[in-house]
């Protein structure tokens, strides 16, 4: 059974050290492996001219139960890690890239993530 998010984020709204961010349009659960992909994606664009900032952190832990097992005897086994994701919550902040870089580089990254995603910048209000 798992929890549907539905409110908005109320903290981690802005971009606080980089120059744009990855901010998140609609609410989700993000894997590891999801977070993973999305920072190599934001690496292989700004390889020595910029930084980036991970603003979340998968800390839920996800059980499934094996295959055909039987109803009862316990909970399952963690599987992965999940961070949940608020709408309007900035999950990865850049700097050092020009605006249309960071466009498209947000744009592939959109790809690789189950929720919507935008671009935003440092001293924009949602």
């Amino acid at each position: 059974m798992r929890w549907r998010i539905q409110w908005v984020a109320k903290w981690l709204t802005s971009v606080s050290f980089g120059d744009y961010g990855i901010k998140a349009m609609s609410n989700g659960y993000i894997t590891n492996r999801q977070i993973e992909a999305i920072r190599r994606v934001v690496v292989r664009s700004n390889r020595k001219t910029g930084k980036i900032w991970t603003r979340i952190f998968p800390d839920i832990p996800y059980t499934k139960k094996g295959l055909e097992m039987p109803m009862g005897k316990g909970k399952g086994w963690v599987t992965h890690y999940v961070a949940r994701v608020k709408r309007w919550a900035i999950l990865m902040e850049l700097s050092g890239l020009s605006r249309e870089d960071a466009a498209a580089v947000i744009k592939q990254v959109g790809y690789k993530l189950p929720i919507k995603v935008r671009m935003t910048e440092r001293n924009e209000i949602n």
